[in-house]
């Protein structure tokens, strides 16, 4: 895509992400128009005369806006997370739930959780437990010598496998009544209890995260053509692949934390940004920022809309999620090895 072309996707994907928040707040078992959100959102910087009731207020602010605030966030920060990994691994399979970050996360979240700790607390140990995960995985792909796919995946594999019996161990331990369906709304992925003070508690390590990985976005492409080549046109590979992988680990970590595991977003919607965007990561990373943002928005929406239970955020991305990859694999747009 050449340079005038990222600009129209970036602006129509911006546009669209825009468009896709406002529905958001007008959409639910309360509808709301468009014109009374508009008002609602303005009547907050400006002195715009009010022509609704304070049901509508409450519900667009208190309800739907932290909701649709955290969906973006997540999305975009799950999306580049996944298109940062497939980069740095130089591997298009790696992606946050397949090298075994969520379970790592859902490990040190349970811990805090069994532990009785604050939501500060919480997020510290679910870094800790994502950086661990993806320390582990490498450390096995390392072992074997060999940086396939397949070991790569195998090594996701085991180290989620590992994660998952401390996890259950950790469950069977918990309290049924209060910290068990804690840590099951971890796995499942919901904004249901979301306010707007979560979102402020993780909004400012998620956007400098974001921010530092979009700055250095070129570079992956330089660590693509290799360690030693990437060397000689003057990138630092040991640190740059370092704080590429914490700060995506910290992203992901941050996403768990505030709506739990929710599958597939890190590992179809850099695909699906790469079908339209091509492979530089320069224009790929920021149109998969806003298509993960427009995607989970969307699913998010849908999951609080369609029934009158509210269905968990990952059951969705993956009954979408998979059929998207599906016709990605069909179409040649991604290269397995």
């Amino acid at each position: 895509m050449k340079e005038d072309g990222i600009r129209r996707a970036i602006v129509t994907l911006s546009a669209a992400t825009l468009m896709t928040s406002v529905a958001a707040l007008c959409i639910g078992r309360y509808p709301v128009s468009a014109s009374e959100v508009v008002g609602v959102l303005a009547s907050k910087f400006f002195n715009v005369g009010r022509t609704w009731d304070a049901a509508v207020e409450n519900v667009v602010l208190l309800l739907r806006l932290p909701r649709v605030a955290a969906a973006f966030l997540i999305g975009g920060g799950l999306s580049l997370s996944g298109a940062t990994y497939q980069s740095i691994f130089k591997n298009q399979l790696a992606a946050p739930e397949l090298l075994g970050v969520f379970q790592g996360s859902c490990v040190g979240a349970a811990i805090a959780i069994l532990l009785g700790a604050n939501n500060i607390f919480i997020q510290i140990l679910a870094l800790a437990g994502g950086i661990m995960a993806v320390v582990m995985t490498k450390a096995i792909t390392s072992f074997f010598k060999n940086d396939s796919t397949a070991i790569l995946v195998l090594s996701g594999v085991i180290v989620s496998g590992l994660m998952r019996s401390i996890l259950g161990m950790l469950k069977y331990i918990m309290d049924t009544e209060t910290q068990l369906p804690a840590i099951t709304y971890w796995e499942l992925g919901s904004l249901s209890d979301m306010t707007m003070q979560k979102v402020l508690t993780v909004a400012p390590t998620m956007v400098v995260t974001m921010a530092l990985l979009l700055a250095m976005r070129w570079q992956f492409n330089l660590l693509s053509l290799g360690d030693d080549e990437a060397r000689s046109l003057g990138v630092n590979v040991p640190v740059v692949r370092g704080v590429t992988i914490t700060c995506a680990t910290l992203l992901t970590s941050c996403a768990v934390c505030l709506g739990g595991t929710i599958l597939w977003v890190g590992l179809i919607i850099p695909h699906l940004g790469r079908f339209f965007a091509g492979p530089d990561n320069v224009k790929l990373s920021p149109v998969a920022v806003l298509a993960g943002a427009i995607f989970l928005i969307a699913i998010d929406t849908a999951a609080r809309s369609l029934t009158g239970v509210e269905i968990p955020l990952s059951i969705l991305t993956g009954l979408v999620g998979a059929p998207i990859f599906i016709v990605l694999i069909s179409r040649k747009s991604v290269k397995l090895k």
